[in-house]
C-alpha cells in the first residue's frame, strides 16, 4: 500500500529545507508504516517553550533552521501511535528515500551517532541496528541513550 501525505503534514513542511521536504515526500511513498508531519519549522517562541515544558533540550535545534522534521506513526483505526517499532519502519524509509536521493546527512533521533543514516542503510543495516548500535554506544560511555524517534534532521 501506498500511502501520502495530508494537507496538514504538508503545511507543516512550509520553510523546511527542501531537501529534507523531498526525503519526507519520498519517505511516505515507500514507508510500511503510514505516518504524518506533526512538526517541522518553529520559531525561536515556540523552541523556548518547548525548552521550558522539558518537551526540548536545546535552544541550537536545527527545526529552527527548517533542517528537522517530527514525525508521527498513524495507525489506521487507532490514529498517532508511539511504539518504537513503528519508528524503525518509518527511519528505515527515510534512510531509503535519502539514499535513493543521493543525500549523505540525514540523522535520525534514536541513532545520533549517525550522521548518514542513508550510508548505514545501503549497508544493509536496519534502522533498529542502529538505534541499538546508539544505545549499546551510550552504555558503554556510561550515559543515557536519549532517543527522539520521530526526529529526524539535516547535518
Amino acid at each position: 500500500m501506498t500511502f501520502k501525505l495530508g494537507a496538514r503534514s504538508e503545511e507543516r513542511l512550509l520553510g523546511v529545507n527542501e531537501t529534507l521536504v523531498d526525503i519526507v515526500q519520498r519517505a511516505i511513498s515507500l514507508t510500511k508504516q503510514d505516518f504524518s508531519v506533526i512538526c517541522g519549522r518553529r520559531t525561536k517562541q515556540e523552541q523556548e517553550a518547548l525548552v521550558a515544558k522539558g518537551a526540548s533540550q536545546t535552544m541550537k535545534s536545527k527545526h529552527l533552521e527548517g533542517k528537522a522534521v517530527d514525525l508521527m506513526a498513524y495507525v489506521a483505526g487507532s490514529g498517532g501511535r508511539w511504539e518504537l517499532n513503528l519508528y524503525d519502519e518509518i527511519a528505515d524509509a527515510m534512510a531509503q528515500a535519502a539514499c535513493d536521493l543521493g543525500v549523505s546527512n540525514l540523522r535520525w533521533g534514536a541513532a545520533w551517532h549517525i550522521d548518514d543514516l542513508a550510508s548505514w542503510w545501503e549497508n544493509n543495516n536496519t534502522a533498529e541496528d542502529a538505534m541499538n548500535a546508539y544505545v549499546d554506544l551510550r552504555r558503554s560511555q556510561g550515559k543515557r541513550p536519549f532517543i527522539d524517534a520521530p526526529h529526524f534532521e539535516l547535518t
